[in-house]
């Protein structure tokens, strides 16, 4: 299946409907100026003396993949090209984003595509393309790793980000969540009010923020109390909270207040947040726990490893 970087020909919809499934989410004109971004972060005095050194010359350069995990990131590989010009992408059968891809560098890499183009831009969108590539399929990696831990003990409630991304590479970040089957948990600052320490120590009290809050925010935003004890969580439901996070407790003292919280408030959503890893999550599990956010989603993860190589 071959695709044109240029224009948005039928070609192109439907390598992302069967390649990245979620790509329809993406803004094109937020996509393109983002790259168009790092791209020019790449290159802040405008010269390319490499660029110049090979040509443009039309040449083919092969997708790698040489580490195991999941692939996601598509959309953002292919504007770079896009905004670098005069290129082609031709993606192989299986590289479909959120699929598992056991690769590895030593005895099993996987081809994942063919780019064609002017062998400078090639190489102008060589790097930030693989960027984009290997931390969008990261988080999507650790991401399904916790959603499967989820799965396995029979937890009916959605594994979450947090707002503990990279500055600037935020939409990659979120976007790997949601390919690995992770919820997103809210995207910024506009879209939940999300009210912590800071906001109550500065208003007083969690009712003083929360009727704040609802003055300005109607009935379209949910707000979320975070709170140090079932005590908060309670005022914050009776202030009128949408969602309570429990942060940092226990795992014990988690289930007891929660399964109290819930019996009390059973229309409020329940999060537990702080501290909490993939190698601890399964402690946190609870009828009564609605959702479980990790910070290590969108900020400890290892990078997949991808490569392009020019055919010769």
């Amino acid at each position: 299946m071959s695709l044109s970087t240029n224009g948005t020909s039928s070609k192109r919809q439907k390598t992302e409907l069967v390649h990245s499934p979620l790509s329809s989410l993406l803004p094109p004109p937020q996509i393109e100026a983002i790259v168009f971004q790092w791209l020019q972060d790449d290159m802040p005095s405008h010269f390319d003396v490499g660029g110049h050194v090979v040509g443009i010359s039309i040449q083919k350069a092969e997708l790698w993949m040489k580490s195991p995990g999941i692939l996601a990131g598509i959309p953002f590989f292919e504007q770079v090209f896009k905004v670098c010009g005069g290129c082609t992408i031709e993606w192989h059968e299986e590289a479909i984003e959120g699929t598992f891809l056991a690769a590895d560098n030593a005895t099993n890499k996987v081809k994942l595509a063919t780019v064609t183009g002017p062998v400078s831009h090639l190489l102008r969108g060589e790097r930030t393309a693989l960027n984009s590539l290997s931390r969008c399929s990261g988080v999507a990696s650790l991401s399904n790793k916790c959603v499967q831990i989820a799965k396995k003990g029979n937890w009916h409630g959605l594994v979450a980000g947090t707002r503990k991304t990279t500055p600037g590479f935020r939409l990659i970040e979120k976007y790997g969540l949601l390919v690995g089957g992770a919820a997103t948990h809210r995207l910024d600052l506009s879209q939940m009010v999300m009210l912590k320490d800071n906001h109550i120590w500065s208003t007083g009290s969690i009712t003083n923020a929360v009727t704040k809050a609802r003055k300005v925010s109607g009935f379209s935003q949910k707000i979320e109390v975070e709170c140090q004890s079932l005590e908060e969580a309670n005022e914050a439901a009776e202030a009128g909270a949408d969602v309570v996070m429990l942060d940092n407790f226990t795992p014990d003292k988690l289930k007891v207040d929660a399964k109290t919280f819930k019996t009390k408030y059973p229309h409020v959503t329940v999060e537990a947040s702080g501290g909490i890893t993939m190698d601890t999550m399964s402690d946190y599990f609870s009828e009564s726990v609605d959702v479980i956010s990790l910070g290590k989603l969108t900020q400890g993860y290892d990078c997949v490893d991808f490569s392009l190589k020019i055919v010769h």
